[in-house]
């Protein structure tokens, strides 16, 4: 029988409370996000848990909202880059030759100019929605998928068993989904909770600098940019939606270390 470590039952728990909230967010937000139900920055109280933000909104309707759309975004531009990412590294250590190194060095190319600076040029000139805007996340970080999974698959292409069905004649898909996919699994698994943090961050950046999330949509880091003069009267407004960022990072890490030890495990019983 499996037993799950303590630091795992809790990210289990965290996370899984953010998305089951993302996603009965309609169900248990208790006002409207966008109505003005009071007073600018309400204190805590029965009717508000969490107060008011600054121009008199539920800041709890707010938050279950805002990670509804953070959480969303970054789980699809998570699955945009580890997709395109991992399939097109794999793709190019078995193929080889001239196009892995075009995709190589064009993937150099990219990642040589700043993400952040990047997805600004990008979104400053194209119209800012969420399609857009995932689209623009999960591209600009298929580059780091990429070159972890390359380097993964580099030492996995050479085992006798790859070579084997390259022999048989098999497809080159083939031998990326059932080759080598299943024997990177471990780092890669690692990195996807790292990566979804990373997007989580991203797109909040990008809120908070104005060209994420728009209004009158929220998101965690539209949440900071409202209420950020509120922190010059001591208003917490600002800081909610930085410690929900954290627990969700360190719930969903929790889960990546247990899972990648998991799979380590399993894998050296196997050789054993």
């Amino acid at each position: 029988m499996m037993r799950i470590p303590l630091s795992a039952l809790i990210g289990l728990f965290f996370t899984g409370l953010f998305f089951l909230s993302a996603i009965f967010a309609p169900w248990i937000a208790p006002y409207d996000p966008s109505a003005i139900i009071g007073d600018f920055w309400e204190p805590i109280s029965w009717e508000h848990w969490l107060g008011t933000d600054n121009i008199g909104r539920d800041l709890l309707s707010r938050m279950i909202y805002g990670g509804r759309t953070t959480i969303f975004v970054a789980a699809a531009a998570t699955v945009i880059s580890f997709t395109l990412g991992t399939t097109l590294a794999f793709s190019a250590v078995v193929i080889g030759g001239w196009v892995d190194m075009v995709l190589s060095r064009f993937i150099d190319l990219i990642m040589s100019i700043p993400t952040l600076i990047f997805a600004l040029v990008v979104l400053s000139v194209v119209p800012v929605t969420i399609p857009v805007l995932i689209l623009v996340m999960g591209l600009l970080d298929l580059t780091r998928v990429f070159r972890l999974a390359r380097a993964v698959s580099v030492d996995i292409n050479v085992m006798d068993y790859v070579e084997a069905a390259k022999l048989r004649g098999e497809k080159t898909m083939w031998i990326v989904f059932r080759e080598i996919l299943p024997n990177a699994l471990s780092p890669l698994v690692a990195e996807l909770g790292l990566r979804f943090i990373f997007m989580v961050l991203f797109v909040s950046t990008l809120s908070f600098l104005g060209l994420g999330v728009q209004p009158p949509d929220a998101d965690w880091g539209g949440i900071v940019k409202e209420n950020k003069e509120g922190l010059i009267y001591g208003i917490p407004a600002a800081i909610v939606p930085g410690i929900a960022i954290a627990i969700l990072a360190i719930s969903v890490n929790l889960i990546a270390d247990w899972v990648l030890s998991r799979t380590a495990s399993l894998k050296g019983g196997r050789n054993g």
